[in-house]
Parts: C-alpha cells; sequence; structure tokens
C-alpha cells in the first residue's frame, strides 16, 4: 500500500485519467463503426490498449535519465528495425507504404512508430552533449542535429509513410527549439525549404501527392470525386451530426463506411456523425488537456535530457493531432496520420501510451530530485545551527 500510495503521489494523475478517458472514448467509437467492416478492430486495438498501458506504467518507474544514458541501445533498435523494413515490409490494405511487418495471426506492425521513440531519445542525447561541450550554437553542432533528423526522414520517405516522416521534421525542430538552438538557424531552415518548394513540388512528391494539394483548392467541386472525395464525405459526416449527433452505433453513413478509413484516419467523421459537435469538442478538449500536462512536466523537469523527452513526445502528439484533424476537416492534403489515442491502429496507440510513460518517468523522477534537494538543504541548514 505504501508503494502504490507513493506511485499516485509522484505520477501526474490528471494526465493518467485523461489518457485513459481518451482511449474509453476511442473504444466507443471503434466499437461503433465495427458494425460496418468484418474485420475485428476492437479486439487488437483492446489488446494494444492493455500492452502499452502496461508498458507506460512499467516505463514511469523507470529513471528516464537511464533511457538517456542508454541512447546506444535506442539507437540499435531503431536502425535494425529500418532494416527490417527493406528486407521484410509489406504494404497493408489501406495504406500507400510499404512500411509494416507481418505479424503471426494477420496482424501487422509498423516499425516507424517505435522508430520516433527511439530518435527521441537519441535526439535528447544528441543536444544534451552539445549543450555540455558549448557546441549547440555553433554552425558545426547545429549541422550534426540536421544530419541526425536527416537519416530517419529519408529512410521513412523511401518506404513511402511521408506522413511519419513530416512528424519526424516537427519533432527535430519542437526539441532543437527547447534545446536553445538559436533563431537564425530556424530562419535559414525555413528560408531554404521556401526556396526548395519547386524542388519539392517535382521531384519528391509524385503525381498522387500534388493531386492530394490540388484537391484543397479546387473550387469548382471536379475534387469530390477523386483526390478529394474523402475529406468531402467527412466533413458530410461531422456536419450531420449537428449538436448531439445520431448516438453510437446509429450513424448511417458510420454502418455503410460512406468516408474511407473512417476506422483510423478518419475517425474524426464518426465522432462526428455519432456525437456531434459537443462529442468533437470533448475529444480535442481530451487531446488538449494531454498536450497541456505534457508540457507543464516539460516545463517542471530539473535537468536538460527530461525537458527534452517531454518536449519530443509532446511534438509528437501535437502534431500529429494538429495535422489530422486539419487534413479530415480539409485544411491539409490526406498524408495518412493517425489521431493520437483514437485512432485503430495497434502500433499508433501502444507506441503513444510509451511516450506518455516517458513523460510520467520525467514527472516522477523531478518529485524526487525536489525531494531529495529539500531535504539535503534541510541537513545543511541544521549542520550550520
Amino acid at each position: 500500500m505504501t508503494k502504490i500510495s507513493d506511485f499516485f503521489r509522484k505520477t501526474d494523475v490528471v494526465l493518467w485519467l485523461l489518457t485513459i478517458a481518451a482511449v474509453v472514448y476511442s473504444m466507443l467509437l471503434i466499437s461503433s463503426m465495427q458494425r460496418a467492416d468484418t474485420y475485428n478492430y476492437v479486439r487488437p486495438q483492446l489488446a494494444a490498449i492493455v500492452v502499452g498501458m502496461a508498458a507506460a506504467i512499467l516505463i514511469s518507474f523507470a529513471d528516464y535519465r537511464f533511457l538517456i544514458r542508454r541512447w546506444y541501445i535506442a539507437l540499435l533498435v531503431g536502425i535494425a528495425m529500418i532494416i527490417l523494413v527493406f528486407i521484410i515490409g509489406i504494404r497493408v490494405e489501406g495504406t500507400d507504404d510499404t512500411a509494416w511487418i507481418a505479424l503471426p495471426g494477420g496482424l501487422s506492425f509498423q516499425p516507424s512508430e517505435f522508430i520516433k521513440l527511439c530518435f527521441i531519445i537519441t535526439f535528447a542525447k544528441h543536444l544534451c552533449y552539445l549543450t555540455e561541450q558549448k557546441l549547440l550554437e555553433s554552425a558545426f553542432g547545429v549541422m550534426t542535429l540536421a544530419a541526425h533528423a536527416v537519416v530517419p526522414i529519408v529512410m521513412i520517405h523511401v518506404q513511402g509513410d511521408d506522413g511519419t516522416a513530416l512528424i519526424f521534421g516537427m519533432i527535430f525542430l519542437a526539441m532543437s527549439y527547447i534545446a536553445g538552438v538559436q533563431l537564425r538557424y530556424f530562419l535559414i531552415l525555413g528560408g531554404l525549404l521556401l526556396a526548395g518548394i519547386p524542388v519539392i513540388w517535382h521531384f519528391y512528391m509524385n503525381e498522387e501527392h500534388r493531386n492530394r494539394i490540388r484537391a484543397l483548392f479546387d473550387l469548382d467541386g471536379n475534387a469530390m470525386t477523386n483526390y478529394g472525395w474523402q475529406q468531402y464525405q467527412g466533413k458530410v459526416s461531422i456536419a450531420g451530426g449537428e449538436l448531439t449527433g445520431s448516438g453510437l452505433y446509429h450513424g448511417p453513413r458510420v454502418e455503410y463506411a460512406i468516408v474511407p478509413e473512417q476506422e483510423n484516419d478518419f475517425i474524426l467523421a464518426v465522432a462526428g456523425e455519432e456525437t456531434g459537435f459537443i462529442g468533437c469538442l470533448l475529444l480535442i478538449l481530451l487531446l488538449f488537456g494531454i498536450m497541456i500536462k505534457m508540457l507543464i512536466n516539460a516545463s517542471n523537469a530539473t535537468e536538460a535530457g527530461g525537458k527534452l523527452l517531454c518536449a519530443g513526445v509532446f511534438a509528437s502528439f501535437a502534431s500529429q493531432t494538429i495535422i489530422n484533424i486539419g487534413m479530415v476537416l480539409g485544411f491539409f492534403p490526406v498524408i495518412g496520420i493517425t489521431l493520437p489515442l483514437f485512432s485503430a491502429g495497434g502500433t499508433s496507440v501502444m507506441t503513444t501510451l510509451m511516450g506518455i510513460g516517458m513523460v510520467q518517468s520525467v514527472r516522477g523522477h523531478t518529485l524526487d530530485d525536489m525531494e531529495t534537494a529539500k531535504i539535503r538543504r534541510g541537513s545543511q541548514s541544521r549542520f550550520r545551527m
């Protein structure tokens, strides 16, 4: 009982409650849309949540500094997963990338989700090292950071998973900014990206990528029958839910799977039709609350490594949330990014929960450090007296 009490005292209970509420809400949405498909999405999703929560609790007990000190383990795991995808990678139905590995029983997992966690750990170590060596403000130091990020981004792009590659870029920017990389380097990068838009458009993107972007600006409606069809139908479903929705298990468009990929990338359309504006608002508030708690734990961390781990998890979570919601509402092109904790996908929900466990580890061991420092100050005060 003492250990349990100590766990709840040191852990961020509000973050756990928000996380649990989000996964329960997601299971309701997934079980509701299950009637539209013969494949059982509920069972693997529930199993992934259970495994992810158990892993998150174990990670929260572990000292996050151990993860950073053993950064080379994360590096080796990340490299091994990239190599495995190139050797035995498969393309899962409903996706346009070869970034999955088959498992027994007809299941599969996406290594790039685990590689994100590995990248956050190794990049945090890299930033801490440059800070200690006073190289963070040098051009050479920043170039090594860019090289660190470019390698996994390029590898994942080659696999065809450009959505995940974009999330890696967001993590790189957020962690670099939190670590103290000077503003001029961000301005240089922004200038290079702007100047490189023609090159990216003609050589980096394929015709399908370009058509998805064109669909956002197709004002005459022709895109609704092709690349804009999914977004158009998603917006119709959300609008049809009005204030309170048609009710879980009662949405006619959900039942007939009018919106493609409604179980993962477009799960917000299910929430909109069946729970209405109120349900969508609740979904967004849950995700926003989780992001706020991540930022609070990052700001309270007493060591740079803890701040950077929290910043990396936050960047991944926030960028996925913003891009996915913008994608469903037609502000961004469809690029295959899941909604954290809500979309069906065992790998995604499992690694998201593990990331939350890393944030909890920073929170718990930060409190330990503060208590130790308080005891030390008290002992020194009594000695002086």
